[in-house]
This record gives C-alpha cells, structure tokens and sequence, in this order.
C-alpha cells in the first residue's frame, strides 16, 4: 500500500515538472536489451550541443524512473519514511526550479507484460527508441509475441519512435498502432543508417552514417567493439539529427562514446592476453553478437576462449536457446568453452561438444578463471559473457586482467561483494 502511494507521489511531481517546463525533452529508451548503452550514447551524443539530464545508473522502474526523470537519488533505504519525505522535497524544489536541462534521457524497463504501458500513465516522451525485442523474463511473457508488443508499446504513448531495424523483426510492423516511426541500425534497410568500415584496437571502427537528412552521409570514429556495439551509436546518431544538430557536433559526440563497464570493454589480460568483459548481463541475441564479435574481429588471434554463464530469466525458454548458443560455438574457431552455472552445463556444454569445442565446465566463476590461467596463451583473447544474478563473471575477469582494470569492472561495490560472498559460500 505504501509503495502505491509513494509511486504515485512521484508520477505526479513528473507530471508537474513538464507542465512546469514544457521545454525540456524527453526521451524514453525501451527494449530488451541495450537500454543502459542506448541511454548512454544518447546521452554523450546529445551533451555536445544540448544540456542533458541522464542517470548514470540503470534505474527503470516504476519507482526509481521518476527519479531518474527528476534527477534525484534513488534512497538507501526505500523502505524509511522519512527518505521518502526527504526524495518529495526535492521533487517540490526540482520542479519550481528554472530550467537547467534542454533534454531528459531515461531508460523505461519492463518485468511482467502491463509495465511499460503503465508508464504511459504519466509519460509523453517526445521520441521513444526501442532496442530490441528478443527473449526476457520468459517467466511471465511466455511468448515473443507478448514481449513484442510490451516493449513496442511504448509508441503508444510517445510523439515519435525509433526502432531498431537489426534486433525488432519486421514481422512485429503489425503491434505499430501509430505511423510517426522510422528504423535505425547498421542495417541497409533501415532509414538511419551506420556503414561499418574498418576496425582496430586503439581507435575502434570507421564509419559513415546516413539519415533522411543527410543522404550523403558524413564520417566518424566510434570507440566501442562489435557490429551489436553500434547500435547504441546509431540510435543516437538518429536521435541527434532529429533534434537538428549539426553533423560535425553528432561526429565528436560519438567519439567520446565509450563502452559501459561490463558490456564488451576490451581489458589488458595477464599473460599478455585481451579480455572482452560483457559480464554485465546476457540474453541469447546479446550472447550470439559477442560470440560474432569474437570470432570476427579477432579472427586473427593465435587462441580464443569463451567463458560463457548461465543466461537468467529464460522460463521455459532456457533449454532451447541454452542449445542454440551451444551451436554457436565452433570448434575451429574457440580452443575452449568455459562454463559456469547450471543451465549452461545441461543444455549449452553438450551442444558446443556437438561442434566440436573443448568444454569445461564450473560452478562458479573463480574456479573458471583458475583454469582459464592454466590454458591461456600469451596474444589470446578470453570473451566473458553471462547473467547478473548467480553468475557474477565479473569475478572470473577480475582474476584475468591486470589489477589497474579492476576499477572498470560491474558490482564492485561493498553490498554487491557482500551478496557474492554469501553467494558463493552456498555452492561449497
């Protein structure tokens, strides 16, 4: 009961806020995956001509995206009272305050089917841009179908829409109940458009991009690594030119892009190795861009491994696309698959032995990283994929790269490492 009546407090301070500022910009983020480095992009993008309001954090609930909006910190403790009267007073004070943002970027997340539409409850963004529309919380939308039209609702509340045209399936043009949409991606079919040109380590890739405004295309360099890395970009850039800013401002924008901590940052390994940490989270399509990833740009490479964990959230999904990432794995191309957790070991080990892989599998990630060590070769490249919850490769990484990178890594703070101790001492 508290909780209905704290979120609804909240809806209302947005709800003042625009009124109050009518123009300030929103620009929501949905999707399944790639919303917290959609919203980033956009956000470095946006920043080099406009002022820009984003948090830093991957806040997106019905509780904690009203804060994002506002620019308040979420509480230390949501259940004190007294916090919530401390959080309301900022919101009073926020929304008489004159204007010191020109646009809001905030990322809008979804567990059960219903979330985003409620959203719309108090929510008018100004563009909209959906990311994907792969498998999450399978638990409760059962379907692709049913998270489809979840994450694609949010056009139904929003002026404009950007979906990306690599990661949403035409098939689901019909959910669109609105025509003021257009696609993005690296795709040729989309109309904001990333052609990727060449790659390498110290300078990221080469790319020209090309919009409805600018069909001659201009030239930029993008820092990040992988073609599903881009996308973020692209979304951006699309956003930015809506917004009308100028080709040179986008260009340097998208230079500054960098990737989030835990989603595919290129580290120093030991042993004079590189390690791909994308430990932060995984999904099957998110999983199959890294793999991608490894066995194209470090084609070259004398050894590459892949450490793969469970991917969480699945229902009765996991076994199938457990397989299908398993299948993914080739045998002429990795010298070992590394897994950790249950669901990898019974569905994806198999089917990656199927291909021809060395398998060897972990219940946790410290074990993994210790034979890591024992098999890596100096000039190897060691990818790092799995689930936040009861995965945690973010701990194999830290043993694997050298210490100065550990500032880099996902869940280092004092409660995390206090949940993973408890964590791992249950496996012993």
């Amino acid at each position: 009961m508290m909780k209905k009546l704290i979120q609804k407090q909240l809806e209302r301070y947005v709800r003042r806020y625009f009124e109050q500022h009518p123009e300030v910009k929103l620009i929501a983020v949905t999707g399944s995956v790639g919303k917290t480095s959609t919203k980033r992009a956009i956000g470095t993008v946006l920043s080099g001509q406009l002022r820009v309001r984003m948090d830093m954090n991957n806040h997106n609930t019905e509780m904690s995206a009203p804060l994002g909006i506002l620019g308040i910190e979420y509480p230390l403790n949501p259940r004190s009272v007294v916090a919530w009267l401390a959080v309301f007073k900022a919101a009073r004070v926020r929304v008489q305050q004159p204007t010191d943002v020109d646009v809001i970027v905030q990322e809008l997340g979804t567990d059960h089917p219903g979330d985003i539409a409620a959203f719309g409850g108090y929510l008018q963004p100004d563009y909209a841009v959906v990311t994907a529309v792969t498998p999450e919380h399978m638990e409760f939308f059962k379907t692709m179908d049913a998270v489809a039209k979840e994450e694609l609702g949010v056009s139904d509340f929003s002026k404009f829409t950007f979906i990306n045209r690599d990661d949403v399936d035409s098939a689901y043009a019909s959910l669109q109940k609105t025509p003021n949409f257009t696609t993005y991606g690296v795709n040729d079919t989309a109309e904001y458009r990333l052609e990727i040109g060449q790659y390498d380590v110290a300078n990221g890739y080469t790319c020209t991009a090309y919009g409805p405004t600018v069909a001659q295309g201009f030239a930029l360099q993008v820092r990040v690594l992988g073609e599903h890395s881009l996308r973020p970009v692209m979304a951006a850039i699309s956003v930015g030119l809506a917004l009308g800013m100028a080709t040179d401002s986008i260009a340097a924008g998208a230079q500054k892009i960098r990737p989030v901590p835990g989603r595919m940052n290129l580290l120093k390994g030991l042993n004079n190795t590189w390690v791909i940490d994308d430990s932060y989270n995984s999904s099957p399509a998110a999983a199959i861009g890294a793999l991608r990833t490894l066995y194209s740009v470090f084609s070259q490479a004398p050894q590459r491994i892949a450490l793969l964990g469970d991917m969480r959230e699945l229902g009765e999904t996991s076994e199938h696309e457990h397989q299908a990432l398993g299948d993914f794995c080739r045998g002429d191309s990795l010298a070992w698959v590394v897994t950790v957790g249950p669901e990898t070991e019974r569905y994806l080990a198999p089917a990656a032995r199927r291909q021809g892989c060395q398998v060897k599998s972990f219940k946790n990630p410290i074990q993994a990283a210790e034979f890591i060590r024992t098999v890596s070769e100096p000039g190897g490249v060691i990818l790092a994929k799995g689930s936040q919850n009861t995965i945690y490769l973010e701990e194999a990484v830290k043993d694997l790269c050298l210490i100065t990178e550990a500032a880099q890594l996902v869940r280092q703070s004092p409660e995390w490492m206090e949940k993973k101790r408890r964590f791992f001492e249950s496996l012993q």
